[in-house]
């Protein structure tokens, strides 16, 4: 036979009640069923009650409607008039006695326990008398008839012995098969029992259904306990709190219990002790999704690797810190404090103590934490009042985490990984605990960081089968448009080959923003971007930041100074920054020096690659060639596509004002060319590489030899393009002189020993920059190696499409950590 447990939610609804009614129909062994009150009944009982106790008229308005919820369930589900009016009858009868006990209360201003435990007693009675009404051929049974309770240590504590008898009795010819009936169906009230002695109406304490069904599957040695609910089972993760958490398929009972004692709600935590002891398997099902087959609880999981099965929480807590140097070797002074703290009703729900002995702190409930400071001080007076201790120490408002596993002792290296995966999120661990047995690493943090620490853990444990990078991409013009397609076409392969997921959860341009925890279609983000509401940069921050996601690295393919003042956030809440974007790390050195400090300090990236030429690894050879000891003493480099183009492309018949307008119509040059023939963008990444090289430079040491006068850069872009050929006369003599020489233009980048300059200068043909084509750039390292043969970097340094691969080989380097 099989007992079978339905919560409130179960019973709460004409649909889950019919539901229920399938299931245990559907069942071809006996079995007796356990129902809680209609979902919010017992917490409406208590309620009504205190509006009573105070005096409070309205506790009749919501008596009345408590009854009518009753009888519209009845009025919907009992066809049949005859049994419809009898189960009325019964209902009323039962609502009449309650009716006089609120009226009572009312009265005489007083709610003892014991009218409480009648009190709530109805929400059972009433729910387990419709059930027993709705499926024919069931039969009631009354739990206070076999459910015994006696009063210890201030407490309705269960007597086993008498229960677990009373039990067999009240069930021998039910579950007998030679009785002749067809379908056996028992249903019992959960919760409520009684006292051995008086008979007075008791109960087993809120969730104390659960425990009812596992006395009764105990006592019976039946073949399994099945807990039906709202969820399809255990949870990795509190899926309010994390999305992409999955059904665990199977537990041990200690697994279970762990998890259960911290926070997962899906069964009362006693529940678990009286089939464990039988070695009853439990199963956790869904009453609204009964084709999901749920979690199994049993003694021994077969094939289990995981070495994590799920992550469990507490809000709310208090750690109260009791230390003194009078503490270290002193026997007893543990004892001390968990004596007083029971004396006085307050739990204890983790420990954290050193070697050392000088401190042990403690997690409580914030209700319980003035309380629990009061005892403690006062149990402790006389050693603080010498200065032997110090007064007690609460922090509140922090959150307990715990990670469950038993395969974790067989497993080296989890507390490593939870540890290094919370700092690297810049969560800090406040105290922390691990018994022998292995099964349970709890730690206390910061309760504003609880949903970010299940966020980066859940995603670190459970979702590691790959590697996942998640992206947010800001700016979806070319260079950004062509890295959202590059990762698109190389998603599949990175995914078989490296095991690696990039997830794209966010997309920006300068109007709209989309964000998806689960990743966003690649294929026509666009569609989704314009339908989106309307963003800013504020939003765009928070929403980053809020999404509080493992692993995340904020992409930036604009050329904004607005996004790039974000980086420095983005990277104090240990999120890396991947930047097309020059802007930051040419700003002002302190800024530059700031950001890169961050990113060391946090154990996160910011890695702008692309800054000086685009997809050539000019920048990282730079740094590699640093970190094994060597010293940049020259850059000499051509960092401009747009000037070499332009100086490429004049000839005879080619003047230097059509060469400009050539770069601008095949897209080597800005809208405003001005802003390529000033020099800026080469001076930004001079000082790039120069900073990069271990210099300290800002954009104003650069010595600057220009090539247009000062003038040409102000007015309006028509009014250059007017002016622009006057210049081409001048330009034309000096290259007639240049081909003479054999000699070119380059517009060329120096840095010699910290000391930097940009310049117009002639080359000759045995300069390694006379034959540069198109709008390549070329780099020359000097270095104390290098000294006598510079390195020499060489290839395209502009186009949207190297420049997004530049970018996607940063990511890459983030995801190879």
């Amino acid at each position: 036979m099989k007992v079978l447990k339905f919560g409130g939610t179960s019973v709460g609804s004409v649909e889950s009640i019919h539901s229920l009614r399938q299931i245990v129909c559907g069942e071809e062994s006996p079995v007796i069923v356990v129902v809680s009150a209609l979902g919010g009944i017992t917490d409406k009982l208590i309620s009504t009650s205190q509006m009573a106790v105070r005096g409070d008229e309205k506790y009749e308005e919501e008596f009345r409607l408590m009854v009518k919820r009753h009888h519209d369930m009845i009025d919907t589900i009992i066809t049949d008039a005859n049994r419809h009016d009898e189960l009325q009858r019964t209902l009323d009868g039962l609502f009449e006695q309650l009716r006089s006990i609120y009226y009572g209360v009312y009265l005489i201003r007083d709610l003892s326990p014991k009218t409480q435990a009648a009190i709530v007693s109805y929400g059972e009675r009433l729910s387990s008398k419709i059930v027993a009404a709705y499926i024919e051929g069931a039969q009631w049974f009354d739990a206070r008839k076999f459910i015994k309770t006696e009063f210890k240590h201030n407490k309705h504590t269960l007597d086993s012995e008498l229960t677990y008898q009373l039990v067999k009795d009240t069930f021998a010819d039910f579950t007998d098969a030679n009785t002749g009936v067809e379908r056996r169906i028992a249903i019992v009230p959960g919760f409520i029992s009684s006292d051995k002695h008086s008979g007075e109406t008791t109960n087993l304490g809120r969730g104390g259904s659960d425990y009812t069904a596992a006395i009764i599957a105990a006592a019976m040695d039946a073949e399994q306990l099945e807990i039906w609910t709202d969820v399809d089972g255990f949870m990795t993760a509190d899926p309010h709190v994390i999305p992409t958490a999955y059904t665990i398929s199977e537990l041990s009972y200690v697994e279970a219990m762990e998890l259960c004692n911290f926070g997962a709600k899906v069964i009362y935590p006693p529940t678990i002790y009286p089939v464990c002891v039988k070695n009853i398997p439990i199963r956790v099902k869904n009453t609204f999704n009964p084709e999901n087959e749920g979690t199994i609880i049993k003694e021994k999981i077969d094939n289990d690797h995981k070495p994590i099965k799920g992550i469990s929480s507490i809000g709310g807590t208090t750690l109260i810190t009791v230390t003194g140097l009078s503490m270290v070797g002193v026997i007893g002074v543990n004892r001390r404090i968990f004596t007083a703290l029971a004396e006085h009703g307050i739990s204890v729900f983790m420990v954290s103590q050193g070697s050392s002995e000088n401190s042990t702190s403690i997690g409580v409930r914030d209700e319980d934490a003035d309380n629990a400071v009061r005892v403690l001080d006062h149990e402790f007076q006389k050693e603080i009042e010498t200065g032997a201790m110090y007064p007690m120490h609460a922090e509140s408002h922090l959150a307990t985490i715990a990670i469950v596993g038993e395969n974790m002792k067989h497993t080296p290296g989890i507390g490593g990984k939870l540890f290094g995966t919370l700092g690297r999120s810049g969560i800090s661990v406040i105290a922390c605990a691990q018994g022998a047995m292995e099964t349970n690493i709890s730690f206390v943090v910061d309760g504003k960081y609880l949903r970010k620490s299940l966020n980066v853990l859940h995603d670190s444990f459970f979702l590691s089968e790959y590697k996942v990078l998640n992206l947010f991409i800001c700016g979806v013009g070319t260079v950004g448009g062509n890295l959202i397609g590059q990762i698109r076409s190389q998603y599949d392969e990175l995914m078989r080959t490296r095991r690696l997921k990039l997830n794209v959860v966010g997309i920006a341009n300068s109007h709209n923003a989309i964000f998806s925890r689960e990743g966003i279609d690649l294929g026509n983000y666009r569609e989704l971007l314009n339908a989106s509401a309307p963003s800013d940069l504020d939003h765009l921050r928070d929403e980053v930041i809020g999404m509080n996601i493992f692993n995340s690295v904020f992409v930036d393919c604009t050329a904004s100074g607005d996004v790039s003042n974000l980086y420095q956030t983005f990277l104090e809440h240990n999120i890396s920054v991947v930047a097309a974007n020059k802007i930051a790390a040419s700003s002002d050195y302190e800024s530059y020096l700031k950001l890169k400090q961050t990113a060391l300090q946090r154990g996160v990236k910011f890695l702008f690659e692309t800054n000086v030429g685009a997809g050539l690894p000019i920048i990282g050879t730079i740094n590699d060639l640093r970190s094994s000891g060597d010293k940049i003493l020259k850059i000499e480099a051509v960092l401009s596509g747009t000037l070499n183009f332009i100086f490429n492309e004049i000839a005879a018949d080619v003047p230097f004002s059509e060469t400009v307008r050539r770069a601008k119509e095949q897209g080597y040059s800005e809208p405003d060319p001005r802003i390529d023939l000033c020099g800026k963008d080469v001076i930004r990444k001079l000082v790039i590489l120069t900073r990069e090289a271990g210099y300290r430079v800002e954009q104003e040491d650069v010595e600057k030899h220009l090539f247009m006068p000062d003038d040409f850069f102000s007015g309006t872009i028509d009014d250059f393009w007017k002016r622009l050929p006057s210049l081409d006369a001048d330009f034309e003599s000096h290259r007639k002189v240049l081909d003479e020489e054999h000699k070119r233009w380059r517009f060329v980048a120096r840095m010699d020993h910290g000391k930097t300059s940009v310049a117009l200068e002639a080359v000759d043909e045995r300069h390694p920059f006379y034959r540069l084509e198109g709008s390549n750039n070329i780099v020359l390292l000097t270095t104390e190696r290098y000294r006598e043969y510079p390195m020499m970097i060489q290839g395209y340094g502009a186009g949207a499409s190297v420049t997004a691969a530049g970018v996607f080989a940063n990511i890459m380097s983030i995801a190879n950590i």
